[in-house]
């Protein structure tokens, strides 16, 4: 299936009553555990493998289990995200605090990408208000494009960001409300020195293995987040409907595990309540009432860099 550019759907029965979304919004700390457990389970796995190989063999032998170990932890995004739509976990404790360890492991702090992420639902697709839009990239050209779809350009933002907060302790981007600042201030300093912590660390012990197992892969990790990312809105019409501002990606059963079922993402920002647990069945009872809809994100990310140049081009061509 393709992005389908109509309005038109076949009427169907209203399926989705208050009791039956009652019951797919009901959060599982068990599911929630074991979705974890199974995404570090395997960053810790591999990371483990490529420090015994690199102490053994040498790093050159590691190059091959660097982009696997990129993909696993960049996609601890996932978890800052669903974490911070408390969905993740029944307890709220368990989800800041997931929520703040992946957060920190790819260089987004927790609190302020809640902040951040709220906005984003509140005004999707928002040229003036969506937080995604105002900060995201306008390329100009096919350099820049690839550039913004690398995700270092991101990276470096986020973590600049993170910087001038801590240094600063200034706050003014128009998400985080005047009452939330002191604690995105305190949030920033508590990564600055946790990152400055490793850093003294590996030097002290004359170690490169965090370069290895976690710093050089989050980059490489960038490569498939990015595009991945730009699959969820670009394209999309600019309303205030889920069901039209959004797309939804069918995809594998990897893919739905790393993501964490973020593929269904029209269904996640129609009701944001549901944890990921619960999307595949949602999916089921919604599908109708979802115009764009992604077969595989190779064809969608064609879609969406042309999307990008069409608007580079058109601009151009005004000027």
């Amino acid at each position: 299936m393709t992005d389908v550019p109509t309005d038109e759907f076949a009427p169907r029965p209203k399926l989705l009553t208050p009791p039956v979304l009652q019951q797919l919004c009901t959060r599982s700390n068990l599911k929630g555990a074991l979705r974890t457990l199974s995404h570090y389970g395997a960053i810790v796995a591999i990371g483990a493998l490529i420090g015994a190989i690199a102490s053994t063999q040498g790093v050159v032998w590691t190059l091959p289990l660097l982009p696997v170990q990129g993909v696993l932890i960049a996609f601890l995004f996932m978890a800052v995200h669903e974490t911070a739509h408390k969905t993740a976990f029944d307890s709220r404790r368990l989800n800041v605090a997931v929520g703040n360890l992946s957060g920190f492991l790819i260089g987004l702090p927790y609190e302020y990408y809640c902040l951040f992420h709220w906005e984003h639902h509140r005004h999707t697709q928002d040229p003036q208000r969506d937080p995604e839009l105002i900060v995201g990239p306008k390329p100009r050209s096919e350099t820049q494009l690839a550039i913004a779809y690398s995700g270092l350009v991101q990276v470096a933002g986020r973590l600049k960001l993170v910087l001038k907060h801590a240094v600063t302790g200034e706050v003014t981007v128009p998400w985080v409300p005047a009452g939330r600042r002191a604690i995105i201030v305190r949030e920033a300093r508590f990564y600055v020195a946790g990152y400055a912590l490793l850093l003294l660390g590996s030097l002290a012990l004359h170690s490169a293995l965090l370069l290895w197992v976690w710093v050089v892969p989050l980059l490489l990790g960038q490569l498939i987040l990015r595009p991945y990312l730009y699959a969820e809105h670009t394209g999309c019409d600019h309303t205030r409907s889920a069901f039209h501002n959004t797309r939804t990606t069918f995809t594998t059963q990897f893919v739905h595990w790393i993501a964490w079922n973020m593929p269904y993402h029209v269904e996640h920002h129609a009701y944001p309540a549901v944890p990921f647990h619960a999307l595949p069945k949602l999916h089921a009872i919604v599908d109708g009432e979802i115009k764009y809809r992604g077969e595989g994100y190779v064809a969608v990310t064609r879609q969406t860099w042309a999307w990008f140049r069409t608007q580079w081009e058109g601009t151009k061509s005004q000027t």
